[in-house]
């Protein structure tokens, strides 16, 4: 094959990938995110203001969900985190016991945002966490892009909830 050939079919590669990320945000944008009016509990934490995206509620789907799965979700967490009963902090902090715990309660140096929240980590605010980090606290240190599906999150938090050596009870 020719050298121009080549630059030709290297050319549509990029095109073609270019374009498959941006139909994905311009999906984002163009589609509405249809879901049950927020309670006024789901407030995000900048300044009590309504958060801008409402999310399926995960406490009723906790009972029922599976907890081997969300384990296995959270091996993309381990880059970043590690889970062990006094485990060191990575990139992100540790996140044994993290279901109820304060937030930026352990020793990790956490952005000023995260100091800031307050509150603990309950079933909600973990489950709003992880739909999207980077809305419900902005200004954190968490790149993550987070979990879409109520399932998913629901799954992750069961089995955060079983790191510890005493799991918060289910709602």
């Amino acid at each position: 094959m020719r050298s121009g050939k080549w630059i030709k079919v290297a050319g549509a590669i990029l095109i073609a990938a270019m374009l498959g990320a941006g139909s994905r945000l311009l999906a984002d944008a163009a589609v509405p995110v249809y879901a049950p009016l927020a309670p006024a509990s789901t407030l995000s934490a900048s300044g009590g203001q309504p958060a801008a995206t409402v999310i399926d509620p995960v406490s009723p789907l906790l009972a029922k969900a599976d907890i081997s799965h969300g384990q296995s979700l959270a091996q993309i967490c381990s880059a970043c985190h590690s889970f062990q009963k006094n485990g060191p902090s990575k990139a992100g902090p540790n996140l044994w016991s993290v279901v109820g715990s304060p937030h930026a309660a352990t020793d990790y140096p956490y952005s000023a945002a995260m100091k800031a929240l307050p509150g603990v980590w309950d079933y909600e605010s973990l489950n709003r966490f992880l739909y999207k980090p980077m809305d419900y606290v902005p200004g954190t240190k968490m790149s993550f892009a987070g979990l879409r599906k109520a399932g998913d999150r629901a799954d992750v938090i069961a089995w955060l909830r079983t790191q510890s050596d005493a799991p918060v009870p289910l709602p």
